[in-house]
């Protein structure tokens, strides 16, 4: 894809997303009030003992591993704890202002009515499910993390140690487990029934005549039946929910607060595919000619290579046959030489008799005597 019709096909996408801003707007501020059957769990912290067997059974039903400090080792509960991608679920410990004794408080998804998290999520890696439960799909999820931000919870967590295939990950409510009719872990495992599972409505019930039975020992507030629009788990305390480090959040469910400012940005979602696809198309092309580049340069070098190969061949004959010829030249003289030498030597001992006959003929008598 060329730098023209890329930024053609962004003007495409934005035109088309500005025409459908008014839909986008008006779909925005619909307001979901949650499944009329969908299930939840009250914890009421008067009743916990901070044993920790909720964050063992977690830790259990999802397969999680191993804390560094041992589940029966209690002093971990002196330090502050939030959830992260191997634990869904913590029990922090208290102290308040007028009690002798310390409060426990429960940590994990909230589940909420409407979810932040599904509402930020352009890829629909969340869902909020009839059973109550909010769940993520991984398969799906681009790991933008924006889950993380829109969470006024601050939930979610992100698996920065796995640089592969890297995953948000939160409590589930159980939800397998709620399917084939069983309680969450948590539920199932708390010795001290801080932990009641039913329908949302009828937990609601549960907490109000608690409320009403006993006023002393109870704040006159169940966190979690109008917190952020409502969440499939409410809490029981007996002091301000604040106190046990609750947010204030306030009443209206993120999606209806960001309603707005999301249809007045419709454009930005138009335009996100096309940019995704225009940057996916530009590094294959950036790949490609990386490729043709380094193949090309790979032939360049092999011909090279061949080439600086046959010179040095046709260097090494020349100069053997030059050798060669030098060679043969030094031999035939030499062999001429020694012929000449050998002739000469032969040819002085035929003379030397013959020229000691001439010599013995030619003196007369008078001579000899």
């Amino acid at each position: 894809m060329d730098r023209r019709k890329f930024l053609s096909l962004l003007g495409g996408a934005g035109l088309a997303s500005a025409m459908g801003a008014t839909k986008v707007k008006a779909a925005g501020t619909h307001t979901f009030n949650g499944y009329p059957d969908a299930m939840g769990v009250l914890h009421d912290s008067t009743r916990c003992i901070g044993c920790r067997k909720c964050e063992q059974a977690c830790a259990e039903v999802n397969n999680l591993p191993k804390p560094e400090v041992a589940y029966d080792d209690l002093t971990v509960l002196d330090t502050k704890r939030r959830t992260d991608a191997k634990t869904y679920t913590v029990v922090n410990k208290y102290n308040t202002a007028g009690l002798d004794h310390p409060i426990f408080r429960k940590q994990q998804c909230n589940h909420c009515q409407e979810p932040a998290c599904a509402s930020a999520c352009f890829v629909k890696a969340f869902t909020k499910n009839p059973d109550g439960s909010v769940t993520y799909n991984g398969d799906l999820c681009v790991g933008c993390r924006y889950c993380m931000v829109a969470c006024p919870f601050g939930v979610p967590t992100f698996e920065y140690d796995d640089p592969l295939d890297p995953l948000v990950q939160k409590c589930t409510m159980c939800h397998p487990r709620i399917q084939e009719g069983k309680l969450p872990g948590c539920v199932e495992k708390c010795p001290k029934e801080a932990l009641t599972f039913g329908r949302r409505e009828d937990l609601l019930a549960i907490a109000r005549d608690r409320i009403r039975k006993y006023p002393e020992r109870y704040e006159n507030h169940i966190y979690g039946e109008k917190e952020a629009g409502g969440t499939s788990w409410l809490y029981l305390s007996a002091v301000p929910h604040t106190e046990l480090g609750m947010p204030v959040v306030g009443k209206t469910s993120a999606p209806e607060l960001t309603s707005g400012a999301l249809g007045a940005v419709p454009m930005v979602v138009g335009i996100w595919p096309v940019l995704l696809a225009g940057a996916y198309g530009i590094s294959k092309r950036k790949e490609k000619i990386a490729a043709e580049e380094q193949a090309d340069a790979v032939r360049e070098a092999i011909d090279k290579t061949k080439a600086d190969a046959d010179n040095a061949m046709k260097t090494a004959l020349d100069k053997a046959a030059k050798d060669k010829a030098a060679a043969v030249d030094r031999e035939v003289k030499k062999a001429v030489a020694e012929a000449q030498q050998s002739f000469d030597e032969k040819l002085a001992a035929m003379q030397a008799p013959a020229e000691a006959e001439d010599t013995d003929a030619g003196n007369s008598p008078e001579e000899e005597a």
